[in-house]
């Protein structure tokens, strides 16, 4: 049986839950599990970059920093970097044929996690930009879809008991 996207986001984030236990006021790393021993010695430790075409990439990358408060690669010493929360990621190749990103000659779809998918849809419709909340709560969070201004799928994801960055 296929698992649904929103369902593998939901194991991630039961795994990434399970993965951190309380001890002595921090976090311990839990014992890693027999699959987890049989993945290769050398793993990456994250995603560094994202890359894509655009039609006009410096208009796009404004809008993103604007909207989504992304940064792109700094050019100088001085220029912000965008950092992430560390949580869940979901990497998902789809079948070419999936309907999930909408326009099926778009060939990527990005989700970011937000603290408080309420907030985050308020200040992108004050902004002019439509955003389709998907109405049910999962056990794993919520979702809200947005489009970039080229017609790139973007969606926002809370996960249950989301925590603001500071």
């Amino acid at each position: 049986m296929k698992m649904q996207r929103r369902e593998v986001l939901g194991v991630l984030t039961a795994a990434a839950g399970a993965a951190l236990l309380p001890g002595s006021g921090s976090f311990a790393i839990a014992e890693p599990t027999p699959a987890a021993n049989s993945l290769p010695k050398e793993r990456v430790t994250g995603i560094g970059g994202f890359f894509f075409r655009a039609h006009d990439p410096n208009a796009l990358a404004q809008w993103y920093q604007d909207h989504l408060g992304v940064f792109v690669t700094p050019q100088s010493k001085d220029d912000p970097v965008w950092n992430q929360q560390a949580g869940p990621t979901s990497f998902t190749p789809f079948s070419e044929k999936s309907s999930y990103f909408g326009d099926v000659t778009k060939q990527w779809m990005i989700n970011f996690r937000v603290a408080d998918l309420d907030k985050m849809t308020g200040q992108l419709e004050a902004a002019g930009i439509a955003v389709k909340v998907d109405p049910t709560t999962y056990p794993y969070g919520r979702f809200a879809r947005i489009h970039d201004p080229e017609g790139n799928p973007i969606e926002l994801w809370q996960p249950p008991n989301a925590v603001a960055v500071k």
